[in-house]
């Protein structure tokens, strides 16, 4: 295969990289302006956030396999035709319903793209510089959604309307659709593990009740018969999932993973990092355009020290973990993540930009500090054979975090949500000790898992997972 094919293949795959990433930022930005439009109620907006994550939680680890059975060429074009009719959809949504449900369908979608354009990466780019480069590229992608996101969204806000936001993905999704079925040769794996339907729907119970009486519980009522109910079954399900996966000989989730110290701690890290980026993201932009009144161009201008931190800081968390291992990375971005959550505690309606803007900052250091340390200790001693489905599950877990972010913002401080105004910041603020919390979590787990005793359980991991042939190839 020649280099430029190689080339507009990965471009092709990036771009798919592009519209989900700036996706995380750009519908934020535009939450205060649906909500007005649509006169959604705060549990309502939450769920706009949420029902787009818990889908693509629900459904990565599954598109993944997909990919592996059926081609992932076809996956991946599945993919993004649902997820351009999903934003179309979204963008003609007369009612905030109807804007929920589109979401689904776009998060359907969504789900098919990042983990099947990652496996086709891996078959085209098979010399491990060029994958390096690659992958490098990829990563670099991140950052530039997370520039363009906010700028982009505020712009066409502002401009056109928040109905613009989501056709912004309709040309992008066009282009990769076309260079997909013109350059992407189709592959599978040569070997398929079997499909898990019931560890599958077993977890996706255990998540939606979850979420859903968070959102829901400061709404109806924690003692409502309907959030009462939900929580029981949430929590069945949990326990008929350990049941089940413990027994299965191919399991949806290996629960032999989390014997290693690395991996448990890199899935609690991912959740808590990415609960209190979801809940930074979804409470700042109704901060910024409620109580402070800043435009959407405004506010977006406001998020980019975001993406400064990812251009910069991501590309030198990557070096450190490979030159000192993840300690490092993990315990900056843990203290990183407390300070801007403890900054946050003393926002109020006069706060001065220059306050925000290093808030944002450090908040943004912190968070692109974190993604390289997770997936380096996830996959840390597991057999190359299981390590993409180790890789798999911390990246459902940064989903899985992100919408439990978003509930907590109902749960915790669902007066500011309801109420807004001059005491927005002020109802905020006991989300913003949570996200200390949770900030100082990751670095104390990131200490455990790169002790003697975290490296030992890692090491003593691979032996209990052995390959058809009995062999051990553990990734280092």
């Amino acid at each position: 295969m020649t280099t430029r094919r190689k080339a507009v293949i990965l471009f092709s795959c990036c771009l798919s990289l592009l519209i989900v990433s700036m996706d995380a930022t750009i519908v934020n930005v535009a939450i205060p302006s649906i909500r007005t439009d649509l006169d959604a109620t705060p549990a309502q907006i939450q769920w706009v956030i949420d029902i787009y994550t818990l889908v693509l939680a629900s459904l990565l680890m599954l598109a993944g396999a997909t990919g592996d059975r059926l081609g992932r060429r076809r996956v991946f074009q599945t993919g993004l035709t649902l997820f351009a009719l999903g934003s179309l959809a979204c963008s003609l949504a007369p009612t905030i319903e109807m804007l929920i449900a589109a979401r689904f369908l776009q998060a359907v979608g969504g789900s098919m793209l990042n983990p099947v354009a990652l496996s086709i990466i891996s078959q085209i780019f098979t010399k491990p510089v060029e994958r390096a480069r690659a992958l490098g590229v990829w990563g670099g992608v991140v950052g530039i959604s997370m520039a363009l996101g906010p700028i982009v969204g505020g712009l066409l806000i502002d401009t056109i309307g928040w109905r613009s936001v989501f056709w912004i993905n309709l040309p992008i999704c066009a282009a990769a659709l076309v260079l997909t079925a013109v350059f992407v040769p189709e592959s599978r794996s040569a070997t398929m593990r079997n499909v898990d339907l019931v560890g599958q729907g077993l977890a996706i119970l255990f998540l939606f009740g979850t979420v859903y009486t968070l959102i829901e519980g400061p709404v109806l009522g924690w003692g409502h018969p309907r959030v009462v109910g939900t929580a029981v079954a949430a929590a069945v399900a949990f326990v008929a999932f350990l049941a089940y996966e413990s027994r299965r000989v191919d399991p949806f989730l290996d629960l032999r993973f989390f014997r290693s110290i690395p991996f448990a701690t890199a899935t609690i890290n991912a959740v808590s990092a990415f609960a209190a980026w979801g809940a930074f993201l979804f409470m700042m932009s109704l901060y910024l355009q409620g109580e402070r009144g800043y435009s959407a161009m405004h506010t977006g201008l406001i998020y980019l020290p975001i993406a400064i931190g990812a251009l910069v800081f991501s590309p030198l968390s990557g070096r450190l973990v490979g030159r000192y291992g993840a300690r490092p990375s993990l315990v900056t971005a843990g203290v990183l993540i407390a300070t801007a959550a403890g900054m946050l505690t003393a926002l109020d309606a006069a706060t001065p930009v220059w306050w925000l803007l290093m808030v944002f900052a450090v908040f943004g250091i912190g968070f692109s500090m974190i993604n390289a340390p997770i997936t380096n200790a996830a996959v840390s001693g597991m057999p190359t054979d299981r390590a993409g489905a180790a890789s798999a599950v911390t990246s459902t877990s940064r989903q899985v975090g992100v919408s439990i972010g978003v509930a907590l913002c109902g749960s915790v401080a669902g007066s500011a949500l309801a109420q807004g105004g001059n005491d927005f910041a002020t109802a905020a603020r006991p989300l913003w000790f949570i996200c200390i919390v949770l900030g100082l979590l990751v670095v104390v787990m990131g200490l455990w898992s790169t002790s003697a005793r975290g490296l030992r359980s890692a090491e003593r991991l691979a032996p209990l997972i052995l390959d058809e042939r009995g062999e051990v190839p553990v990734v280092r």
